[in-house]
């Protein structure tokens, strides 16, 4: 009897060791590694042609990868349930593979499709985890523990298949500029690829990070010290449990060293792993509740912003141009080179909220598009805490001016990247708008610091003292929250914490 075909459905998992589904498979029987280029998915608008580069990069490397093992990855290019269909008229019934995926409202929706067609011809379809994100998760409260094993537990080896399927057509894989995934000037791009990730994983892990946390919020000499670890980990050429287990190895190597750099490494080394919890601590929050994209964490902020949209102020912001240098040099430096360090991006996104109230759901999807570490969980996350509309997180307005004297001192960052205020002194670069004779082709501040920050305290802190608005934030840290302590050790929140805003960092 000939067992039936295994088809493992890649998605954002782009490798082949340390893959639950592709080792399950394998041990099932004949394997058929597919990639579906879903047309419909690159005309959303948090997709760019960036991502498509990196993940071009990685398919490649895949392609190679499989055929080392004996096998060929099958690209096909059309919609999910119609391409299985022409696969199960190719082959007949077949048993379908894939990590579990936490993606855009848009993939969880093409999967309850493609779950509905299993269904309708009875094939079966088997989920894996591929990391700390726990589906059907009852409780947060148990959540960190179950995470902690999963990143503790062997590193799955690459698999050797004894049998796989054949005769099948792949279509080629499409160019990387291919229409279909848009005209987005893009810049430059990360490099993609599983060799690409380790040769990152490595170089951080033996000397970028020693200055991981003195250069974190940096917007200069961060994109040397930090991981960069980000759009591998979002697409999938390394899982978690590698960087985690990786890293975990170098702080060992390090542990009694009488050189007291060591020490100062494993800090630092401490603070990554720190990190690397909270990004599936903030991608189990799209999972339990895929609506945070498209709705407030918190109902009292519906409505807050969205009939006072300017779309000058949109486009103000989208191009680098409002006037306040850090601000322009992130954007433009993000157009360029489509990444900037976590800090800036959260002044961007505070900027965008805060001072020119522009509502989250329209800002989000631009930078998704501009970000090649694009990840629906922690962007949307990030976006709404960012925003303030989750009730259950400090409101943190962002200073524009004091950023950029904390962290760009002198200003070379924003004369890399707003060359219009090469000539202005370090005493003005950060205020131009304060000189006699400000520079011509500058614009003036789109709006007034304190002023529009006295705008929003206002709106935010109506919502805040709003009837029914402490117990709906006690409802959304339930479900959303994180638990860093024990819950029977956990003091209850008082009224005094839960209406405490913070508005200038």
């Amino acid at each position: 009897m000939v067992q039936s075909p295994n088809i493992i459905w890649f998605k954002r998992d782009l490798r082949v060791s340390d893959h639950a589904a592709l080792a399950a498979a394998g041990k099932a029987g004949r394997v058929l590694p597919l990639y579906i280029v879903e047309p419909e998915l690159w005309k959303l608008p948090d997709s760019s042609r960036r991502h498509w580069h990196f993940i071009h990069d990685s398919l490649l490397e895949l392609q190679r990868d499989f055929a080392a093992l004996g096998a060929q990855l099958i690209i096909r290019i059309g919609e999910a349930p119609e391409v299985l269909e022409q696969l199960r008229h190719e082959l007949g019934s077949f048993t379908l593979w894939s990590h579990e995926e936490t993606g855009n409202g848009w993939t969880y929706k093409r999967d309850v499709i493609v779950a509905e067609w299993c269904r309708a011809h009875s094939i079966i379809w088997h989920e894996l985890p591929s990391n700390g994100v726990v589906r059907r998760l009852k409780s947060r409260d148990g959540w960190a523990k179950l995470r902690d094993e999963r990143m503790s537990s062997p590193i799955l080896p690459i698999s050797h298949f004894t049998s796989r399927v054949e005769g099948i057509v792949s279509h080629p894989l499409p160019d990387k500029n291919d229409l279909m995934f848009g005209s987005l000037p893009i810049g430059s791009v990360q490099a993609g690829g599983r060799k690409e990730a380790i040769k990152t994983l490595e170089s951080f892990l033996k000397e970028r990070g020693r200055n991981y946390m003195q250069t974190i919020s940096k917007p200069g000499v961060s994109a040397r010290h930090c991981c960069r670890l980000s759009a591998h980990i979002t697409f999938g050429t390394l899982s978690v449990r590698e960087v985690e287990q990786a890293t975990k190895a170098k702080m060992q190597s390090l542990a009694g060293s009488p050189d007291p750099d060591a020490a100062i490494f494993r800090r630092n080394l401490s603070a990554f792993l720190s990190r690397l919890a909270w990004h599936c601590h903030f991608i189990q929050k799209l999972e339990q509740q895929p609506d945070i994209e498209f709705k407030c964490m918190h109902p009292a902020f519906e409505g807050m912003r969205e009939p006072y949209f300017r779309e000058d102020f949109f486009e103000a912001w989208k191009s680098g141009h409002t006037g306040y240098p850090l601000i322009d040099a992130c954007m433009r430096s993000l157009h360029e080179n489509g990444w900037i360090t976590f800090r800036m991006r959260a002044m961007l996104v505070s900027f965008a909220s805060y001072h020119l109230w522009l509502d989250w759901r329209r800002t989000a999807p631009f930078l998704a598009q501009l970000f090649t570490d694009y990840e629906p969980g922690i962007h949307y996350s990030q976006f709404q805490m960012q925003s303030g509309v989750t009730g259950i997180n400090a409101v943190r307005m962002y200073n524009p001016i004091k950023q950029s004297l904390d962290h760009d001192s002198q200003g070379k960052f924003i004369r890399r990247y707003v060359p219009e205020l090469k000539s202005v002194p370090d005493s003005f670069i950060h205020e131009p708008w304060r000189l006699d004779v400000p520079p011509p082709d500058y614009p003036s501040p789109t709006v007034e610091h304190e002023a529009a920050i006295k705008h929003a305290r206002a709106e935010i802190s109506k919502r805040w003292k709003s009837e029914g608005f402490r117990d709906n934030s006690r409802a959304v840290n339930q479900k959303l929250g994180s638990r860093n302590r024990p819950p029977a050790k956990r003091k209850k929140t008082t009224k005094k914490e839960i209406q405490q805003l913070s508005f200038d960092v």
